[in-house]
């Protein structure tokens, strides 16, 4: 066969040793037809170019975004000036990266998150775009700051949620960003777990999570109103802390969109009248549900709302908007999402999303119908090549249909590839179609990858997110096998070298991938993954309490429900681990306490079974350090290529993490 080299230097040298190393391995990929290697580096490093999460300032005339400080390499917020090269870092973060950052209404102060070390205690602090002074306006120790409300036309105001004065629930504060002076505003009775502000910043709806995972919505007419209940739903309907509850109120204050499940199998987005209760349907689809909705930051009213089907597709609300989107739809072919936007609503930045490029990040100009391009996540990135996610199905084994994504690599004959089962976390989430880099990274080493939204998983009604209900281990367990069989049967794995690795629930779904089904994979990655569940559950944070219902309710009742906890605890099966465990877990772990990777550690070492303990002392739940990610993955390879055979980049220097092996 002739193959066609079109090289640079350093790409071919990359190739080589890649090739070389999976010849030495043993492994059977057509390493020749694969192309190049992507370096870790752009994947999970800090490239200099890397740009993200793009936010136009609410006059329009300058763009922030997030990158690395060239002195640190450590993701700081930069800013930019409309249609010059003037960029700049205007953060000195060095050592926790910033990722998110949102623009006061003044458009001279960015505001960001940051915690410490990984400890979920975010704050948040703000920084004039002029003088670059950064100040904390949550400097409390061990607290937690979350947004609730910033209004552009309330400019030097924003509503805070802290848990303060109790580490069990977050109370409403009245924050003056010009002073800095903050004041109580709304207290927390001890069961509120989300609140949500009229558009005259007026906290007016509370999202409680009742005893037995139910949820209650909670308005007032005012302030000063006593709070009474409005809608009330049990806990089969779509609820919890990741469904379902107030959206936002209506223009005029006297109405509220909720996204409920009530009188349908998926979640519609809804409108009630404050006062009388009375609703109606706005927007439903007969088996995914509502995903996001996207209303105007000006009028407040409603521009459009999506549904994640195989892809996510957008219903305009607003007729308004029709020629923007005709437009927008055709310089993109891929998943369209509106970012960001200025006051005005006549500059909008728009995410152009597809599954096989790094996102790219329009500034489209609504006067002009004209989108230019600002920029993509790594520039770097787009000369190589990626895998298209092809949406999947299948029947699992009482009946139910799942569905999921099947990445496979790009220049080898998809038949009877090493496989890694990738298992997304929550498990009140989903997998998508759009880029994923975790998939991206497998399959550009030669591996197929699997991602199934299992039962139990988010957006495809509550019948099926209900089919998950303390099936942790059990049925949520069976249809991951069964994707797994739907791949050996299709011919696209080898039965022989298929792999479960996963991030939190995923962890989990690693670890129980491995004791309860121990003939099915032979190796596993579990990332930050609870081992026990009676733990997990006896240690969650403090400011979980109100959840504790819909934990229950989902995982079971540590104490009534001991038995059944511990038959689904691959803590109390380590005996059957005989596959080779590779486990990531950062100490400072708020969720998943490293106590649940010591245990299972410890048990599987005791049977002889060979175990990987790679422990972060400066992280939390995830990896977020850009360092510590490359680190990881650099191990992972190794660990993946021995016992897959796929090929791998050897680790550089700063790569090497022997001293964080326990």
């Amino acid at each position: 066969m002739l193959v066609e080299f079109n090289l640079a230097k350093s790409d071919l040298i990359s190739w080589l040793a890649a090739f070389s190393v999976g010849v030495l391995l043993g492994g059977n990929v057509a390493h020749s037809e694969l192309p190049p290697l992507v370096p870790r580096e752009l994947l999970f490093g800090s490239p200099t170019n890397s740009k993200n999460n793009p936010r136009i300032s609410p006059n329009g005339k300058y763009l922030a975004y997030i990158a690395p400080a060239p002195d640190s390499l450590v993701y700081n917020v930069w800013l930019q000036s409309n249609g010059k090269q003037d960029d700049r870092v205007i953060t000195q973060e060095k050592k926790r990266p910033v990722y998110a950052c949102f623009w006061q209404p003044d458009s001279e102060h960015i505001l960001y998150y940051r915690d410490g070390d990984g400890d979920e205690n975010t704050h948040i602090y703000q920084v004039d775009i002029r003088t670059q002074n950064t100040r904390d306006l949550t400097p409390f120790v061990g607290v937690q700051a979350e947004l609730v409300a910033l209004n552009p036309n309330i400019p030097d105001e924003m509503l805070v949620a802290m848990n303060w004065e109790n580490r069990k629930c977050h109370d409403v504060y009245r924050l003056n960003l010009k002073s800095g002076a903050m004041e109580l505003d709304t207290r927390n009775p001890g069961d509120v777990w989300e609140w949500t502000a009229d558009n005259r910043n007026q906290v007016r709806a509370a999202k409680v999570i009742t005893p037995d995972g139910g949820t209650e919505i909670r308005v007032r007419a005012s302030p000063k109103a006593k709070w009474r209940s409005f809608q009330t739903w049990g806990p089969d309907e779509c609820s919890g802390t990741v469904q379902g509850g107030v959206w936002a109120f209506t223009p005029n204050n006297k109405g509220v969109w909720i996204i409920s499940s009530v009188g349908a199998n998926t979640n519609r987005l809804m409108e009630f009248d404050v006062a009388s209760g009375k609703g109606k349907v706005i927007a439903q689809d007969p088996n995914y549900d509502v995903y996001m909705v996207q209303v105007n930051p000006t009028r407040y009213s409603l521009d459009a709302v999506a549904f994640y089907r195989e892809r996510l597709d957008w219903t305009l609300l607003d007729k308004r908007l029709e020629e923007d989107y005709r437009i927008l739809k055709t310089t993109c072919q891929g998943e369209l999402r509106v970012w960001s936007r200025d006051l005005a609503d006549t500059k909008w930045i728009v995410a152009h999303i597809t599954d096989n490029r790094v996102n790219c990040y329009y500034l489209y100009d609504r006067a002009t119908r004209k989108a230019d391009l600002v920029f993509s996540n790594s520039p770097d990135m787009l000369k190589y090549t990626f895998s298209h996610r092809q949406p999947i199905s299948f029947t699992a084994r009482d009946g139910l249909v799942i569905h999921g994504y099947l990445t496979l690599p790009v220049g080898v004959e998809p038949k009877k590839l090493p496989m890694i089962l990738r298992v997304h976390g929550g498990p009140e989430s989903r997998d998508g179609w759009a880029f994923d880099w975790y998939a991206q990274w497998l399959a550009n080493r030669g591996y197929a990858v699997l991602q199934i939204n299992f039962r139990g998983s988010t957006g495809y009604g509550k019948s099926f997110h209900n089919a998950g209900d303390r099936e942790w281990g059990g049925k949520m367990l069976d249809d991951l096998i069964d994707g797994k069989r739907w791949a050996v049967e299709q011919g696209y794995a080898d039965p022989k070298r298929v792999a479960i690795m996963g991030h939190s629930y995923g962890g989990y779904a690693a670890l129980a991938g491995l004791a309860f089904t121990p003939d099915e994979f032979v190796c596993g990655v579990d990332e930050s993954g609870p081992a026990n569940l009676i733990t997990l559950l006896q240690s969650t944070p403090e400011y979980w309490a109100p959840t504790l219902g819909e934990l229950k309710k989902h995982i079971g009742d540590w104490e009534k429900d001991t038995d059944s906890l511990k038959a689904r605890s691959p803590a109390h099966h380590a005996n059957r681990i005989k596959a080779p465990l590779f486990v990531v877990q950062g100490a400072n772990d708020p969720y998943v306490k490293q106590a649940e990777s010591d245990q299972i550690v410890q048990a599987v070492r005791q049977n002889g079974t060979p175990v990987q303990y790679l422990l972060f002392p400066d992280e939390g739940h995830a990896i977020e350090r850009p360092e510590n990610d490359m680190k990881c993955r650099a191990a992972e390879e190794v660990f993946l290529a021995k016992y897959l055979g796929g090929r791998l980049e050897p680790a550089s220097e700063k790569e090497k993490c022997d001293d964080l092996m326990k």
